[in-house]
């Protein structure tokens, strides 16, 4: 009897190894949505500080080494060690809220250390796709991927609303910190390197050093005009768009609309709903379109549609806009993930990944300059410069690089 699945779409789900590492992921996204939500809001509750709100996201600078970590000693070991500390952390903060003796001082403590771990998180989804499936799934398996992010966006954020406000902050810790364990636990199922991609590796001796391993692949990405297109645009959506569509929404919430969590949580679930049905389309049209191309737009009319959103004086307004610009971030970073997993030598695509994750540096750079900014000048202020920034310097991108990334027939384009 024939095991093919009915739809292409469907096609990663045929290697055991993406059939434990989906449900692991939507564990763990469940898990990030709804402790981002409850620490977000319980920070600025707590101090009444926007530039306090960043300052747990400092800890995202120490990301890059966890893609050489991978490179080195495996890509499974680091994620299960990984997904470990989920667990531990959010244990600690669950027994500090249910005793009466959680703090903003434990929360970035904890924060903190979580965020030298959990920013990989994601580039490790990538890296361990591209070690378990063939070439020719990457795109679909990486659009099948996100939905495990952006569904839990969707209902991870609408549901840690409804617990703190049902519940309080320790049963809802008691709750993330069970998402983890389960991420933990079935993150274990996943496979290593497929056999033709262990053997590619096991050619590519590894450096004297950790720092060798990063140098030798940040020279090959410099040599790589696609890929280093792709790592330049991935870093300015960090610094410019993510911390208005992620860290800053409570500010938003609270400050601009005047709502409480379950006002944030419809935001946030407006925001990853937009990037659900932009995943969904792309596991079905995915094949069809051009990946280098579909980057540039897509990010493109992500800055225009959050340069509006910026604009609204209430949830109604903003709402409806936010859930557009998750649809164009969903259709602008999900070709460019693909993009480097099927651009990169097989020697060299984990460390690719790994570099990747250097662009994370500018997320907590944009955060915390975000702070003081809207001190001074107000949020739309802050948010239209960080827009008409982001704008220009993705038109220039498309432009520098144009052969690369905007004719249809360059190899990054190719369906």
């Amino acid at each position: 009897m024939s095991t093919t699945l009915p739809s292409p779409a469907l096609a990663p789900f045929q290697v055991r190894s993406f059939r434990f590492q989906w449900p692991a992921d939507l564990a763990a996204s469940w898990a990030f949505e709804m402790e981002t939500l409850i620490l977000g809001w319980y920070v600025l509750v707590e101090t009444g500080s926007v530039l306090l709100l960043t300052v747990q996201y400092v800890g995202t600078l120490f990301s890059p080494l966890f893609g050489v970590a991978g490179h080195r000693i495996g890509n499974k070991r680091v994620f299960c060690a990984m997904r470990a500390t989920y667990a531990a952390l959010a244990v600690v903060l669950m027994v500090l809220a249910f005793t009466d003796t959680l703090s903003p001082l434990y929360v970035f403590i904890i924060t903190g250390l979580m965020g030298l771990v959990r920013p990989s998180d994601l580039v490790l989804r990538h890296a361990l796709i591209g070690e378990t499936l063939p070439v020719a799934q990457f795109v679909g398996a990486a659009s099948i991927s996100r939905t495990t992010q952006d569904s839990a966006r969707v209902m991870g954020a609408l549901t840690g609303a409804g617990l703190v406000a049902a519940l309080g902050i320790g049963p809802s810790y008691a709750v993330v910190a069970a998402f983890y364990a389960a991420s933990l636990l079935l993150t274990l199922g996943v496979a290593g390197p497929r056999p033709a991609a262990r053997s590619a590796d096991s050619a590519a001796l590894l450096g004297p050093s950790a720092w060798q391993d990063l140098k030798e692949g940040l020279a090959y990405v410099w040599k790589t005009p696609p890929i280093l297109a792709a790592i330049y645009l991935a870093l300015l959506v960090n610094l410019t768009a993510f911390p208005l569509v992620n860290g800053l929404l409570p500010y938003v919430a609270k400050d601009i609309y005047g709502t409480d969590q379950t006002g944030l949580g419809y935001l946030v679930a407006g925001f990853a709903g937009g990037a659900l049905l932009g995943s969904i389309v792309l596991t079905r049209f995915g094949h069809a379109i051009r990946p280098a191309r579909m980057m540039i737009i897509g990010c493109a009319t992500w800055y225009v549609l959050t340069l509006l959103f910026a604009q609204m004086h209430s949830l109604a307004g903003g709402l409806p806009l936010l859930l557009l610009a998750g649809l164009a971030q969903s259709l602008g970073m999900v070709p460019l993930a693909a993009m480097l997993l099927r651009g990169s030598e097989q020697r060299f695509r984990g460390r690719v990944m790994g570099i990747r994750m250097l662009v994370i540096y500018t997320l907590p750079i944009g955060l915390l300059a975000s702070g003081p900014l809207i001190e001074s000048f107000g949020f739309r202020v802050m948010a239209t410069s960080y827009c008409l920034f982001g704008l220009a310097f993705t038109l220039l991108i498309a432009v520098r690089w144009r052969g690369h990334v905007w004719r249809s027939a360059a190899p990054a384009n190719a369906r």
